[in-house]
């Protein structure tokens, strides 16, 4: 029996006074790759923000549950620590800071473990010659003066660096060219195996044409309208998502 990652039940989101998410269940069980779609303004990003425990979004009702414990109303760093990751669909410039300095002390933090310098860096390089990138990015203040696909990549070394149980990416395809996304993908792949899961937030479906799906789900109007395999991709990009709204009964 596969072993439960992550467990979300009837749960009920607001931000400043408003309900984002209304009654939402999800279950990710090890080694998964499930799709989040939807249209805009569905609460799509919410649900990353909210599994992570970002503050400005209220939990109301409902739990999350991360492999078994309740971390419904833990703190970020808590479950950062626990092996949750997400990427933002707009990476933050963090001037002063390194790309190496901040990826070793983020380990340092989550693991709670000292880090030979030599093996970190060369595990740094490593990861980053799987996405193509120049060492020289390690010595260059995160994500300042990166371009959007650059960004994106630094994402995505995070995530691969950090090694989280489930990572959660937030339209992380998003601007990107054919290539961008291809070597993102490649990230994404080097990261994937039966140890961890994987949940991918996006508009687009080319990302998807290189990972292996095994959930697909519809988010609409807060709450997930529909599950499938990853035949329901392909319905979406034929009839959209108007075809899995919910029935109106009068």
């Amino acid at each position: 029996m596969p072993n439960k990652v992550l467990e979300i039940i009837n749960l009920q989101v607001y931000a400043e006074d408003k309900m984002i998410l209304n009654n939402l269940n999800l279950s990710v069980n090890q080694g998964e790759v499930h799709v989040i779609m939807g249209p805009n303004g569905a609460g799509k990003s919410t649900l990353g923000y909210a599994i992570m425990g970002h503050p400005g979004y209220s939990i109301e009702e409902g739990s999350i549950l991360f492999e078994g414990e309740d971390i419904t109303h833990e703190n970020t760093d808590v479950r950062a620590k626990k092996g949750i990751f997400l990427s933002f669909q707009n990476p933050e410039e963090v001037p002063g800071i390194t790309v190496e300095n901040f990826l070793r002390t983020s380990k340092m933090s989550v693991t709670g473990n000292p880090l030979r310098v030599f093996a970190f860096k060369k595990e740094l390089h490593k990861k980053m010659e799987t996405l193509n990138m120049d060492e020289d990015y390690a010595l260059r203040y995160l994500n300042v003066g990166f371009s959007g696909g650059e960004k994106k990549k630094s994402e995505i070394l995070q995530m691969l660096m950090l090694d989280p149980k489930l990572a959660i990416l937030d339209e992380t395809d998003s601007g990107l060219d054919v290539d961008a996304v291809k070597i993102v993908s490649k990230g994404v792949e080097a990261f994937k195996n039966k140890m961890n899961s994987l949940i991918i937030i996006t508009h687009n479906t080319k990302i998807l044409e290189y990972l292996p799906v095994d959930r697909v789900h519809i988010l609409q109007n807060g709450r997930i309208t529909k599950s499938g395999d990853a035949s329901l991709i392909e319905r979406i990009i034929t009839s959209g998502f108007r075809e899995f709204m919910p029935k109106i009964v009068h």
